[in-house]
């Protein structure tokens, strides 16, 4: 239960209700939400364990996707858990240190896997339009460099986010109508002036994923340019087939959530159950559909995969 108005007390309790609306369909929403979990949590595992265990994958491409699947296992647990709980036992309690806790790690590593798409748009056109210096320019050095700075630009970007939280006094509401803690969900139960959250958070989306997803463009283009050139029609193909499993996996990351944002802005009568079950869609679909894109796309991690499985089961 929401605690009573008193502008002298600032809540450090919150509670989520999950999708507003849709209470009594709480029970039959968490059966998706746990097979999307389970997927996305065996698929990334496998593909980790794989790329770390075979040395024949540890090539820049299958090093970058290690990294967008340790990402996804991350984003996917902070997320799908706490959302079951209050599916399945009404669980929404949340202290304001968990709360801006995952505030943090979702939105890090949301911006971790944009900047690792990125690094993998890089991976291909090194790979596609100057192959000769491939092997240079992608060395285990390099990939462990590019990895360094992709997890400290999230965590720098982000880690004021904590204090902008931390500094609010919540003397309106404490019920947050969603899954999870959202930095702009949660300031705007704020009494206070919020307009710096605002800004920085706008800020750091513009700066962060959607100059990532800028600069991916402009590397496909130079990309298809390159392809074309191409003197054969089997050049294409090849060409187009190493690029086919990135894009499928950028689609799911970007799509959603420019579809969510839209939503948010113009769709002024759409039903808050809908923009809750969006935003979801954006945290869920990625780590489940990134491994089984890679898996079906890619015939090196295929044939790995088949592999493992069938030793272990002839081990059973």
């Amino acid at each position: 239960m929401a605690t009573p108005n008193n502008t002298g007390i600032s809540h450090s309790l919150f509670i989520l209700l999950g999708i507003p609306g849709l209470e009594d369909q709480h029970t039959w929403i968490s059966l998706p939400f746990l097979i999307f979990y389970l997927v996305a949590v065996l698929g990334n595992s496998l593909l980790v364990f794989i790329v770390i265990t075979e040395r024949s994958l540890h090539e820049p491409m299958y090093l970058f996707l290690c990294m967008l699947a340790v990402a996804d296992l991350i984003l996917s647990t902070t997320t799908v858990p706490k959302a079951l709980a209050i599916f399945w036992f009404h669980a929404g309690e949340i202290s304001l240190d968990g709360c801006v806790t995952q505030i943090f790690f979702i939105h890090a590593t949301f911006i971790a896997e944009s900047g690792i798409l990125l690094a993998m748009a890089f991976d291909r056109y090194v790979a596609i339009c100057d192959p000769l210096h491939y092997t240079t320019a992608l060395s285990h050095a390099v990939i462990m460099r590019v990895g360094l700075a992709v997890v400290l630009r999230s965590f720098s970007v982000i880690l004021p986010d904590v204090f902008l939280v931390k500094r609010l006094p919540f003397c309106r509401s404490n019920v947050l109508p969603h899954t999870y803690c959202e930095h702009m969900a949660v300031a705007k139960l704020a009494c206070a002036d919020i307009r710096v959250n605002v800004w920085y958070g706008l800020s750091v989306l513009l700066s962060t994923v959607v100059l990532d997803a800028f600069l991916i463009l402009v590397s496909y283009t130079l990309i298809l340019n390159a392809v074309f050139r191409l003197p054969s029609r089997g050049a294409w193909q090849k060409a187009l087939g190493t690029c086919g499993s990135h894009f499928g996996v950028i689609s799911m990351f970007y799509l959603p959530g420019i579809f969510t944002i839209i939503t948010q802005r113009f769709g002024h009568h759409v039903p808050l159950h809908t923009h809750i079950l969006l935003a979801n869609v954006c945290m869920l679909s990625p780590p489940m559909l990134n491994p089984v894109i890679y898996g079906v796309k890619t015939r090196q991690i295929r044939e790995h995969v088949v592999s493992t499985l069938s030793s272990q089961w002839k081990f059973c």
